[in-house]
């Protein structure tokens, strides 16, 4: 779903924080940029980082984390929005207040030839970071194997970031459902995880930490548990993940994740839930209703965190789907298997390497401490990973 894009086409441009810069790239490509015209040069960024958003809109809280983690504080970035559809730039007319920006450009490419515009990709290849606006994920995958696509791919690298919202949430993912045979509900993709309407692009973006998911958007909103619930399914039965397990990653409306460079995603503003399918379905057929026993799902509050690099295998509760119906609430459960540990007091300040609580040597597992969950893996102190309960 696009934000609405009011005209800009007749404002006169100027070099200021909140002015318009505006001419086409090409007779396809629009671009508009506003802040200053010149970029930042600098040698290094300390990224990458990433915002996965349930909707179209920008979420500042994901978006100024994301910008304040690439530029390490100091100094600021340009950033680039992609869109293949609409007018105006109500994403950039939201970056640009943030702290860090120092331009956002917004790139409407209308053709699918537009992926190896010159000027687009030199744009996007300046910039630190990468937002795909809103509106229809099947123009957005025809990008696959362009210009565009290696020149994202260089922002990343560089230790910039990347993300979107809605269709560009989408297309963030290691497998994007690109809705290229129209929109599959619940109902449709249980009822057939074949059919037309459940289209996939392979081979896009494989953002670090981040392989092996499948993104979906306005999630309980549109009530879309059960066919994420089929789009893992596939992706196991069809060999597309390594080690047989796939995972969903659903995004409420106004919600947010952002992904830090250790692969530490956290919640904003809005419930996630992330559901794993990680054996083959006991049926998933062409024509035939699913049925799959056992499907992990985490639903994770605002403010709680995901380890993406090192994945749970606690918190999860399950629910089963049989001959294309969901068994239980999809959307809330009791753990099948807690996140217990051993007991564990911390004293504070603990927040450097001198004054940190030493949980090792060498201790395996997870400890608590207060409402914080502190993963173990060998010796460790103030830089293991923590993720709220």
């Amino acid at each position: 779903m696009r934000l609405y894009r009011a005209c800009w086409c007749t404002l006169a441009a100027t070099a200021l924080l909140g002015s318009v810069l505006a001419a086409p790239a090409s007779a396809a490509v629009t671009r508009v940029r506003k802040g200053s015209p010149t970029d930042v040069s600098r040698s290094s960024w300390s990224g990458p980082a990433f915002v996965m958003n349930g909707g179209g809109a920008v979420v500042p809280a994901t978006m100024t984390g994301a910008i304040d983690e690439i530029r390490g504080g100091t100094g600021s970035l340009d950033v680039v929005v992609v869109a293949a559809s609409g007018t105006g730039t109500p994403e950039c007319d939201v970056i640009i207040t943030l702290t860090g920006t120092n331009s956002c450009t917004t790139l409407t490419l209308s053709a699918a030839a537009d992926g190896n515009d010159t000027r687009a990709n030199a744009d996007i290849r300046n910039a630190e970071f990468v937002y795909f606006a809103g509106g229809d994920q099947c123009r957005y995958a025809a990008w696959r194997d362009t210009a565009l696509e290696s020149a994202v791919e260089s922002v990343v690298a560089k230790g910039g970031g990347a993300g979107g919202g809605s269709a560009g949430m989408h297309v963030n993912s290691d497998i994007v459902y690109d809705a290229c045979g129209g929109s599959a509900t619940s109902a449709t993709a249980l009822a057939d995880p074949y059919g037309p309407d459940m289209t996939f692009t392979y081979g896009m973006f494989a953002w670090p930490d981040y392989r092996n998911t499948v993104n979906d958007s306005h999630f309980v909103t549109r009530d879309r548990m059960g066919r994420t619930m089929a789009f893992v399914a596939r992706a196991v039965q069809d060999g597309r993940t390594t080690g047989g397990a796939a995972w969903g990653v659903g995004v409420e409306e106004g919600g947010s994740l952002h992904v830090d460079r250790d692969g530490l995603a956290t919640v904003v503003a809005r419930n996630v839930y992330v559901v794993l399918a990680d054996h083959p379905p006991e049926r998933v057929q062409p024509g035939r209703p699913l049925s799959y026993q056992g499907f992990k799902i985490w639903k994770l509050a605002p403010g709680s965190t995901f380890d993406f690099r090192h994945r749970p295998t606690c918190g999860y509760y399950l629910r089963d789907v049989v001959d294309g119906v969901p068994r239980g609430d999809l959307y809330d459960g009791a753990p099948a298997a807690s996140c217990g540990g051993a007991a564990f007091t911390e004293s504070e300040p603990n927040d450097s390497r001198a004054t940190a609580d030493g949980i090792g040597p060498g201790g395996a597992g997870t400890v608590h401490a207060g409402l914080e969950s502190h993963r173990v893996s060998g010796g460790c102190d103030y830089t293991c990973t923590v993720t709220k309960r």
